[in-house]
Parts: C-alpha cells; structure tokens; sequence
C-alpha cells in the first residue's frame, strides 16, 4: 500500500513562490499527479508527471507558472510554483496511480495524500 505524504504549503504573497513535495512510502512510485481544491469547488487536475520524469502534463492556469518533477531515489516529487496568485489558494493533493499514460481526472488515480494548505495573499 503506497501512502502519501505532502509538505510545503504556507502562506505567501502574489507572485511569490512555493515549493511542495510529496514523499512515498510501501512502494514504488508510477505516474504522479498534482492537483488541487480550493472552498467550495471540486478538485481539479494541475500536473502530471511520467514514472521516468521525461514528460509533464500541466492544467493550463499552471503552465509556465508551476513545475512538476520527481527524485525517484528518493521516491519523491515536487511542485515548484512560481508567480502564485489569489487563485492559486487551495488544499493541494498529491495522487499516485498504477496506470501508464497521462491522466488528467482524479478517478485514473490510486493513492492519494492527506493534502497541504497553500494560501496565496493579495
């Protein structure tokens, strides 16, 4: 069973940056997922990352803005963001699935973590 473990997330200011990672623990980990939930709204989709880290796949509010990337010695991926707006503020989840291929929806994922709070300030 993989479990999930994110950190990072704070308070910043508009156009600061951030950087989350997820950790991974009972197993190995395939192709990883960002995504994101802010009051009141569904989770939605931000990136997405191969099991080699040779391809991303970014949500277009991201792109540019946001980097996915993994460590896969260290059974890890992070979320570099850039430029971060008020509407960037949400609970961020990190999701692991079994699956090759590139997945933008949550129900394509196994294991998810327990979430890490960004909150952006204007």
């Amino acid at each position: 069973q993989v479990q999930l473990v994110e950190s990072g997330g704070q308070l910043v200011q508009a156009g600061g940056s951030l950087r989350l990672s997820c950790a991974a623990s009972g197993g190995t980990l395939y192709v990883m997922g960002w995504f994101r939930q802010a009051p009141g709204k569904e989770r939605e989709f931000v990136a997405t990352i191969s099991r080699s880290g040779s391809y991303a796949y970014y949500a277009d509010s991201v792109k540019g803005r946001f980097t996915i990337s993994r460590d896969n010695a260290k059974n890890t991926v992070y979320l570099q963001m850039n430029s971060l707006k008020p509407e960037d503020t949400a609970v961020y989840y990190c999701a692991s699935t079994l699956s090759s291929g590139v997945f933008t929806t949550t129900s394509h994922y196994n294991y998810w973590g327990q979430g890490t709070q960004v909150t952006v300030s204007s």
